[in-house]
C-alpha cells in the first residue's frame, strides 16, 4: 500500500510536494507574515482551518434539512448571552 493509498485525516500523514499557483499579493502577504520558509506551514495551517469550515457547513446545512434553519433571534440572544453584549436580532447569525 502506497502513502497515496492510506487513508489520513488533515494534518496527519507524510509530507509531500505540490505546485500551488497564489497570486503575487496572496504570497506577498504571507511571506510578510512567516517569511519565505514559511509559506508551506501556512498553507497547511490554512488548508485544515478550511477543511474544518467545510465540515462545518456539512453538519449545518445536514441539521438545517431535518431541523429547519436556526431562529436568528434566538441565535442573536445566545450569542449575548456568551459575548455578555446586548441582543441585535437584525444581525446576520
Amino acid at each position: 500500500m502506497t502513502d497515496d493509498d492510506a487513508d489520513f485525516p488533515p494534518g496527519d500523514g507524510p509530507t509531500s510536494g505540490i505546485s500551488v499557483t497564489l497570486t503575487a499579493g496572496t504570497l506577498q502577504a504571507i511571506r510578510e507574515r512567516v517569511g519565505k520558509r514559511g509559506v508551506s506551514a501556512y498553507l497547511e495551517k490554512a488548508a485544515q482551518r478550511q477543511i474544518e469550515r467545510d465540515n462545518l457547513d456539512e453538519l449545518i446545512a445536514d441539521f438545517d434539512k431535518v431541523h429547519g434553519p436556526a431562529d436568528p433571534e434566538a441565535v442573536a440572544a445566545k450569542r449575548a448571552r456568551l459575548t455578555g453584549g446586548a441582543t441585535n436580532a437584525g444581525a446576520a447569525a
